[in-house]
């Protein structure tokens, strides 16, 4: 191949270029972005960034040396794709062939649909995101955050520190109920309670109001009314997928790849990061798209490989992620959401620290950690043997 070209210019674009270049690709090698900036590392958004004047630099990622001749196009996304002619257009009209492509487009947050407040409803996925939202958390703001996911939960928990008046929205009976089960999120609620945040919990927005002094800011479908000055949508994310339309590819949940991150066998395409749709034979041969933060440098890995034909294991990933929430760090290895109908605690108290077990089928499947630092690298070993991978096929 004499150029690659990664979509993409986050996290899972920056590991993508580096591990072509540790797999001793040495020609041309082009990263397009939609955002302005360098890669930076997404974590800090929603605390960090929102709580100081946190500059791109702070949270930039360092540029090793192997990717110093790397072609960065920034700010300038790529509209679409023609797969068979290895051509992609930009947004200025221009056009990029290539004879090797990583997809790594990565997520969009998702929005509500109804209109209305448009300049008070912010999103947190980039940098500019949390720039413009950090001068609206000012002391007593009212600040309304519907969704109760770890990013809706880190942003509440920043605002409250920041002593906003902050109501979290959430349709279901507790906040991360789907990645963490019903106990651990009652007892995450009860700890943002004790801090002063308000819960609406088993009700969704079914408008806004249209900004007069005498109306009401955001209703809900029990009939609340809620006054607000900021109103956080934390409501999921979206793949980033549109350019790749009109190729024959199922983009019905991200990019569906192989077990080798192969874009539906093509072998001059793979995707990287949690755009990618791939089976995890740690768990079954279910293709799933994984949000967590360890997932880009695992699949850049594994799919810089696959892309220039060089051996590799068998890819199972353990994934992994954490939340800071005030001085609480939540801690997950594993498949916690597989498992969410045994769950267990392994050790502590959930009222202070705790080890919590997922299991599926009687076998453990993820752990989560409330504090613990110390137990990390049992239960992440414990995880990590779990799995055997088969043995190569022999000729």
């Amino acid at each position: 191949m004499r150029r690659i070209v990664v979509v993409g210019a986050s996290m899972g674009g920056l590991r993508a270029a580096e591990q072509l270049r540790a797999a001793g690709f040495t020609g041309d090698l082009t990263v397009v972005g939609d955002e302005p900036h360098r890669p930076y590392n997404r974590p800090p958004l929603s605390k960090e960034v929102l709580a100081a004047e946190v500059t791109h630099e702070a949270v930039a990622f360092r540029m090793r040396a192997s990717v110093a001749d790397v072609d960065w196009r920034l700010g300038m996304p790529v509209v679409s794709s023609d797969l068979a002619a290895r051509t992609l257009t930009l947004l200025d009209g221009s056009s990029l062939a290539y004879d090797g492509l990583v997809v790594a487009t990565g997520l969009r947050a998702r929005r509500l649909p109804q209109p209305g407040l448009e300049d008070r409803r912010h999103v947190v996925r980039t940098l500019d995101d949390a720039v413009r939202l950090r001068g609206c958390l000012v002391p007593g703001a009212r600040v309304v955050v519907i969704g109760a996911g770890f990013v809706g939960c880190e942003v509440a928990a920043t605002a409250r520190t920041l002593r906003a008046d902050v109501t979290v929205v959430c349709a279901a009976p507790e906040p991360l109920m789907s990645p963490l089960g019903p106990d651990l999120g009652a007892e995450l609620r009860r700890r943002h309670e004790a801090r002063g945040v308000r819960f609406l919990l088993g009700r969704t927005v079914t408008a806004f109001g249209d900004g007069g002094p005498a109306s009401a800011d955001v209703l809900l479908s029990d009939g609340t009314a809620l006054g607000a000055d900021v109103i956080i949508e934390a409501v999921g994310s979206t793949p980033c997928v549109s350019w790749l339309d009109g190729n024959g590819l199922d983009l019905s949940d991200g990019v569906l790849c192989d077990a080798d991150l192969r874009v539906e066998g093509r072998p001059d395409v793979v995707a990287v990061g949690d755009v990618a749709r791939f089976p995890n034979p740690r768990y079954d041969g279910v293709c799933r798209r994984v949000e967590h933060w360890s997932i880009p440098t695992d699949t850049a890995r594994k799919a810089a490989r696959t892309l220039l034909g060089v051996d590799s294991p068998p890819f199972a990933p353990l994934p992994s992620f954490w939340s800071d929430q005030y001085d609480l760090r939540i801690q997950s290895f594993g498949a916690p959401a597989l498992g969410c109908d045994d769950i267990r605690v392994l050790e502590g108290d959930p009222a202070t620290e705790c080890a919590v077990g997922y299991h599926r089928d009687g076998e453990l499947v993820g752990v989560v950690l409330l504090g613990l630092p110390g137990a990390i690298p049992r239960y992440r070993k414990q995880l990590m043997d779990a799995f055997t991978a088969p043995a190569p096929i022999s000729g």
